[in-house]
């Protein structure tokens, strides 16, 4: 894709250590830095859905130093949740969590939510992206096999579109597959070409 012209005159800085995210926007064609941010990623209890995503991905913009947003920094933070049956499925603290996630996807449609903030020193914006995923029913020998010979720690629902269990589990889609992987490109892109009016 062709880069903006008017995106040219920032640098821009990626906060997040999802290497997914980063080899997304890398393939939009447009010069960042990526930087590790950590967070407490708690939320307060009432939010739902694209609510949580849209906190945690401005509570993340917010942690990123003020001292480092100078007047030519535009910063992108994003986070993503999986959301099934009323509530939020986050990465698994173990093993076993992974399997019982995988367990509660088997067989069900489940939302992917990715909360984007774009920040610089004069504004602030956010958005969301919302995409529904089948997963046929998963037997326990191929969730364990999945578990144990990939990473799905790091992964909201404990697992990854483009992984293994992805191309064996996944029936359907409806929306943006890249938000599946944690960055919604198209939707990005489209909102980085809006910066021009700030």
């Amino acid at each position: 894709m062709l880069t903006p012209e008017h995106l040219k005159k920032y640098r821009i800085v990626l906060a997040s250590r999802s290497p997914r995210r980063r080899n997304l926007l890398k393939e939009l064609n447009i010069p960042f830095e990526a930087v590790d941010l950590e967070i407490d990623e708690s939320f307060p209890e009432g939010l739902k859905k694209e609510e949580i995503a849209l906190y945690l991905a401005t509570a993340k913009a917010n942690a990123y130093p003020e001292s480092e947003l100078n007047h030519d920094t535009l910063l992108i933070t994003a986070d993503t949740i999986v959301w099934l049956n009323g509530r939020t499925i986050g990465k698994p603290a173990d093993r076993d969590e992974a399997i019982h996630q995988l367990k509660m996807l088997s067989g069900n449609k489940h939302e992917v939510i990715t909360g984007i903030c774009l920040r610089t020193h004069s504004f602030s914006r956010s958005f969301f992206c919302l995409t529904d995923v089948w997963f046929r029913e998963l037997t326990e020998e191929e969730i364990t096999f999945y578990v144990d010979h990939y990473h799905p720690m790091d992964k909201a629902g404990a697992y990854g579109a483009q992984d293994w269990i992805g191309y064996i589990g996944i029936e359907r889609i409806e929306g943006s597959y890249f938000n599946v992987m944690g960055l919604p490109v198209h939707q990005l892109y489209e909102e980085l070409k809006k910066i021009e009016n700030h």
